[in-house]
């Protein structure tokens, strides 16, 4: 029996070793990264509390159960007979037994691994209940603190579900080895049991019912999180019928406990029955028909008056989960004042009017500057830099080495060649080049770029799309970027990954990747290093899988090195009385920001609000991840941005809870909704993703969802009263199922006032164009509408961008640029600048003529600015040579109309010319010779 039982031990050790063998290489080999990256208290913290919590559970399961078992068999087996055939008898029993007898330790074994490992899972929810900070703010059905629905409710439920499981478990595994050994008969005469089996189970099932009782009291606090009456949390009903019920039941609960544990020792069941009896029947009358009937009969004819301070809850509790207390309204009168001085005035906010979406101009970059089909720009970032000494507004992308693309897909190229992607190309967010595409501040390969668009550390070895890990230092040259024909090599000299040492930890490298060349290849050293956890997300999830990362993080380009800047969020479902957002929860802060070295992959971690309760929870449990956000580096700093994910957010929030009235609130008499952008395509679906737990966040649509709603969208802009531009994030209002402007919302992104919210509302008795009604009047402007039907008659996409609302002192200005793709040309061309004010309507060329043409003047009313919303042309246009660009036209300022119409006919003889409208083309060109005649005399 001895060496069977020791061959049994060492076979379920050898299944242990091939099941989680894996789990232990992968717990050493990131032990060794989180040395690597320096955030070895983080993993010693979790492991440390996984290890504290997996113990406890798996020996506190394994002694409860293996207590019951040595109690259920604690007397030899006495067969109970009854008249008649027992239902209960079991065939071969004798033959079973031993059988039995051997594997029920393992079968315990197993289920106390399982209840270890259910409680390691815990081991957030248990730090954050040790380390509790207040909120400051009491709930106003029980006055308790936030922090306990937050911190420690949700840890005493698991315990609660915990606890009734286990008993439930320790109930059945008795009752079944009672019936296995005989000790329970039962017959059509009737059912007999060992004295020992009532006393045994009914004390168990008192138990279940002491916990149930406790977890009435916890359902108590759950009713703050009801869905049931017309706001969310605790309504008329819950408070005054539900909650006397549960405390009904939790005292009934326990007295039934009571009853039950004393007729374990005593004869008859009947009185611990009734008590039972009477417990099940509260519990399904109490808890379903009861309220039911008062929220039909009472509560719905009398709604408002009844539900009234509970809607105020809700309001007032949304408001702060959502950080949408200090939001400041203003009023904005919409007037149509605007004169050419204004625009003169308002200079930097026009230079910075974004023409080019994200869609076009990541695919004019695809096909412009990856240089290699290896290159990918995977996303377009919007930021602000300055330039020259403006304040300039820039979209940026990272060239990324795409592993899917390179022409040969060798393990040595994979992971020893190319190891990396190199620089950034960066455009003005307004400038057109010749032909339509954009401008490049940075382009090519070394990359270009002056003063703070200057990059001397190219290399991107850490990025949104980076492999999963490559070797670097090893003897194979490292390709570093093309050069015409021939390739440049190099050494990486960074600071990052672990370093591969000996035999050992090759071989447990190896085994992690899955991977025999790794222990084979003779070009990887003692002294090399792997990378892994390249991507950017992943590296900073696995570090801190707490928090809540934003889907896109954005490149900086910062003292001549490139770095990742990611938002992350402190997310909660238990915030009472908050409206939640189905698969975020109903609490949001965005408390952290990440940045990550491109070049180092070092990660650093920055609190970004200070007053977050849970931000400070885990500062106390993590004390050296984070660092203060003055600890940044200056000019690292000025690229912080107000992230878009929390802006919708709140935004669409505010749609609803700007009603702080509990009447006009329940009424829906001024619900708003975001407006939809119907003619745009460059549009994104109106989610958004928190990948920390990778998963999709619908946002809240407080009126019927319209779709493809328009996206928050950041501009440099001086605000109405303010004195100097600063880079916002903008979105407008309309009222719901309406398509007239309400208000438009922003969120400050420059120091002092970094999150600053502003709401401007225009005035109820006016009439403000939405982008609906604006896109339906360009669809009805003649000249434009026939434009649009002859471009696309010619075979040309015409895509019109997203439309922008440009607020200019008190007024509105609507901007919309439009695309055109030909079918034998990829890359879309902005060839049009549509604009909006008041009643009128034009296209033309650029942003500049727009304007000019919009407000009537005979020169473009920003000629007398030192710098130009469209660009001059430069030399990576040379080769286009365009026979006449509007900047040489526009300069012939003593003949301003004449020369403004000779511009014209030769815009509209190279449109016809491009329809291969030859007819067409010779009268312009007609009208063109006669008006340079004109021109000529004049002169």
């Amino acid at each position: 029996m001895c060496a069977r039982t020791i061959t049994v031990v060492i076979l379920f050790l050898v299944l242990l070793l091939l099941f989680f063998g894996g789990s232990l290489i992968a717990f050493y080999t990131d032990f060794l990264w989180f040395q690597e990256v320096g955030y070895t208290s983080v993993f010693l913290t979790a492991l440390k509390a996984k290890g504290v919590l997996f113990t406890a559970g798996a020996v506190g399961t394994f002694l409860l159960l293996w207590l019951n078992v040595k109690i259920a068999r604690r007397r030899p087996r006495v067969r109970v007979m009854l008249q008649g055939d027992n239902i209960f008898e079991i065939r071969d029993r004798e033959q079973m037994e031993p059988v039995v007898n051997r594997l029920l330790p393992f079968g315990i074994g197993f289920v106390a691994l399982v209840a270890g490992s259910t409680c390691a899972a815990l081991w957030e929810e248990v730090l954050r209940y040790l380390h509790p900070t207040p909120f400051g703010t009491t709930d106003p059905l029980f006055d308790k603190d936030i922090a306990f629905y937050v911190f420690q409710l949700p840890l005493l439920k698991a315990v609660y579900k915990g606890a009734l499981v286990l008993l439930g478990l320790c109930a059945i595994v008795s009752a079944l080895l009672y019936v296995f050994d005989g000790k329970v008969a039962a017959s059509e005469s009737g059912i007999a049991a060992d004295p020992q089996v009532k006393p045994h189970l009914l004390t168990l099932v008192g138990l279940m019912l002491l916990v149930k009782a406790w977890g009435y009291r916890l359902n108590m606090f759950d009713l703050l999180y009801s869905p049931r009456g017309v706001a969310y949390g605790a309504s008329y009903t819950d408070v005054h019928v539900v909650l006397p019920v549960l405390k009904v039941l939790m005292v009934v609960a326990a007295l039934s406990a009571v009853f039950v544990l004393i007729s374990g020792y005593r004869r008859g069941w009947k009185g611990a029955a009734g008590v039972v009896g009477v417990w099940l029947a509260i519990s399904l009358l109490g808890g379903k028909a009861v309220p039911s009937v008062v929220q039909k009969l009472q509560v719905a004819p009398n709604e408002l008056s009844l539900e009234q301070p509970y809607i105020q809850h809700n309001i007032r509790f949304t408001r702060a989960a959502y950080n949408l207390d200090n939001v400041e309204e203003k009023d904005f009168a919409a007037a149509e004042t605007l004169t050419p001085s204004d625009l003169v005035r308002n200079r930097p906010t026009l230079e910075n009017i974004r023409l080019w979406d994200h869609r076009p101009l990541l695919t004019s970059f695809e096909q412009l500057q990856e240089i290699r089909t290896y290159y990918d720009f995977v996303d377009v970032d919007v930021d602000r830099y300055m330039l020259n000494g403006e304040y300039r507004q820039v979209m940026l992308s990272a060239r990324e080495m795409s592993y899917e693309r390179l022409p040969s897909k060798l393990w040595i190229n994979e992971r020893l060649t190319y190891t990396h992607g190199y620089g950034a190309v960066v455009s003005p967010v307004n400038r057109i080049a010749g032909e339509g595409l954009p401008d490049f501040l940075v382009k090519n390969i070394p990359p270009t770029g002056k003063g703070d668009l200057k990059i001397t550390r190219p290399e991107i070895y850490f990025g949104e799309i980076s492999s999963d890990y490559v070797f670097v230092k090893t003897k194979a040259r490292e390709f570093d970027y093309p050069a015409g024909d021939k390739n440049i090599y190099t050494t990486y000299q960074g600071s990052g990954g672990v370093r591969v040492g000996g035999f050992g930890r090759r071989l447990l490298f190896a085994l992690r990747f899955k991977s025999l060349p790794i222990l084979l290849n003779a070009d990887i050293t003692p002294n090399s290093r792997i990378l892994f956890y390249r991507r950017v997300l992943e590296r900073l999830k696995v570090i801190a899988p707490f928090l809540s990362f934003d889907r896109d993080p954005y490149l900086v380009i910062s003292r001549g090195k490139l770095y990742w800047m990611c938002d992350a969020y402190t997310l909660t479902d238990m915030y009472p009385y908050s409206q939640p957002i189905r698969g975020m929860g109903n609490y949001i802060r965005n408390s952290v920001k990440a940045v990550v070295d491109a070049y180092n992959g070092t990660v650093s971690f920055y609190i970004a609000d200070e007053s977050d309760p849970l931000i400070r929870t885990y500062q106390k449990i993590f004390p050296r991840l984070f660092q203060p956000l003055a600890k940044m580096d200056a000019d690292l700093r000025r690229h912080i941005r107000y992230p878009q994910t929390l802006f919708e957010v709140q935004a669409r929030m505010f749609a609803v809870y700007h009603m702080t009235d509990p009447q006009v609130f329940y009424n829906k008499e001024d619900v708003w909704e975001i407006p939809p952008n119907e003619v745009g395509t460059m549009t994104t679906p109106e989610v958004v993703t928190m990948p920390a737990a990778g998963r999709e966040m619908p946002l809240p649509s407080p009126a019927p969802p319209r779709p493809q709603s328009m996206e928050p969208y950041y501009v440099i802009m001086r605000l109405p009263g303010e004195t100097r531009e600063e880079f916002i994030q903008l979105i407008p209002f309309t009222p719901a199922r309406k398509d007239n402007l309400r208000a438009w919302m922003c969120a400050r992104n420059d120091p002092p006032h970094y999150g600053k919210l502003l709401v401007y509302n225009f005035p109820k008795a006016k009439l403000v164009y939405g982008p609906a009604q604006i896109n339906a009047r360009i669809e009805q402007e003649a000249q434009i509408s026939k434009d649009l039907t002859l471009w696309r008659q010619g075979g040309s996409d015409v895509i019109r961008g997203n439309l922008l609302i440009i607020p200019i002192e008190e007024s509105l200005l609507y901007v919309q640029p439009l695309y055109l793709k030909s079918a034998q040309s990829p890359i879309p061309e902005l060839k049009r600048v549509l604009a909006a004010y008041g009643d009128k309507i034009v296209m033309e060329t650029d942003l500049e003529r727009s304007l000019a043409a919009l407000f009537g003047t005979e020169s473009p009313v920003l000629a007398a600015a030192p710098a130009r919303v469209t660009r001059e042309p430069s030399t990576a246009d040379a080769d286009r040579q365009p026979p006449t660009t509007s900047r040489q036209l526009a300069a012939v300022d003593r003949q301003p109309a004449l020369a403004r119409q000779a511009l014209q006919h030769l815009q509209k003889a190279r449109e016809s010319a491009r329809r291969d409208d030859w007819a067409g083309f010779g009268a312009e060109l007609k009208k063109l010779e006669e008006t340079l005649r004109r021109l000529s005399q004049e002169q």
